[in-house]
């Protein structure tokens, strides 16, 4: 019989076979560091998702007002539209559904970005997320400072509007198709009479050959006198949209601070996140 010897293993030789202990450390440092970008990235992707799903709504509720302002015939801007040598800064306010379709449609370019971005990883779609955001932000600060600087300005244009609203009506409600059904459709929405009061349609051709006062400036329902019409005392539309403004201020207001938060928050998870990509 043959007998084979096998050669003892040593320990030392077991020892050696195995690669150094910091050999081991380090690759399972590098597997947990690798395992927490991942994680974080994960997270980071899933905030983008959500900050630009509310960035999007907010763009498509936006331009379904601006919409809504440019189709409403009625509206008050329609009424501002049709007054004679009005002050030229209330032109600019005529044009705010384009302002607010403009801005809708940013918002909702936006939107598009940051989820493409944040889905394929792209870095460029992310700075450029980044940039839009940033110019919008800018844009909203200054157009705050603007509002807060001139507010005494547009008391005076507000008084100098009424003016010649309340001269537009005397001339041509009654005798402009136009501008009477603009008015009653503005009456009835708000439930006001006039710019101030019942007495803007004095002397006016409606009043002039009627002798009554519009529907709208007396609570009953049959004709309106002017012992109704002043029995009545139905708030002007003037007061009523500040009225209207200052009950919904807080409101505002919040919506203002809450869409600044939500700018903030998204550049900085964007920045953070195309950090995160170009570190791969």
């Amino acid at each position: 019989m043959i007998y084979l010897h096998k050669k003892p293993i040593s320990e030392t030789s077991v020892i050696d076979s195995l690669p150094p202990y910091n050999e081991l450390n380090t690759s399972a440092q590098e597997k947990a560091t690798t395992e927490a970008k991942m994680c974080c990235t994960g997270f980071l992707k899933i905030m983008m998702f959500i900050f630009n799903g509310a960035i999007f709504l907010a763009g498509a509720a936006i331009l379904g007002v601006g919409i809504w302002v440019k189709v409403d015939s009625g509206s008050l801007m329609g009424l501002i539209e049709n007054i004679e040598n009005a002050p030229e800064e209330l032109y600019q306010v005529a044009n705010v559904a384009y302002l607010l379709i403009g801005v809708g449609a940013v918002l909702l370019v936006m939107g598009f970005l940051g989820c493409c971005g944040a889905m394929r990883e792209s870095r460029c779609m992310l700075m450029l997320f980044f940039i839009i955001i940033l110019i919008i932000f800018i844009a909203e600060v200054a157009g705050c400072i603007v509002v807060f600087v001139f507010q005494p300005l547009a008391e005076g244009i507000l008084e100098e509007l009424g003016d010649k609203v309340v001269a537009s009506i005397k001339i041509d409600y009654g005798k402009k198709d136009s501008l009477t059904s603009l008015w009653n459709s503005t009456m009835d929405q708000f439930k006001c009479c006039g710019y101030r009061n019942y007495t803007d349609f004095d002397e006016s051709p409606f009043q002039s050959s009627s002798k009554v006062y519009p529907l709208a400036c007396c609570t009953a329902d049959n004709a309106c006198n002017e012992a109704d019409a002043q029995k009545s005392n139905v708030t002007g539309c003037f007061n009523m949209l500040v009225q209207l403004i200052e009950e919904n201020a807080v409101i505002i207001g919040a919506v203002g601070l809450g869409i600044a938060a939500l700018e903030i928050a998204a550049m900085v998870v964007s920045m953070v996140l195309y950090q995160q990509i170009g570190n791969k």
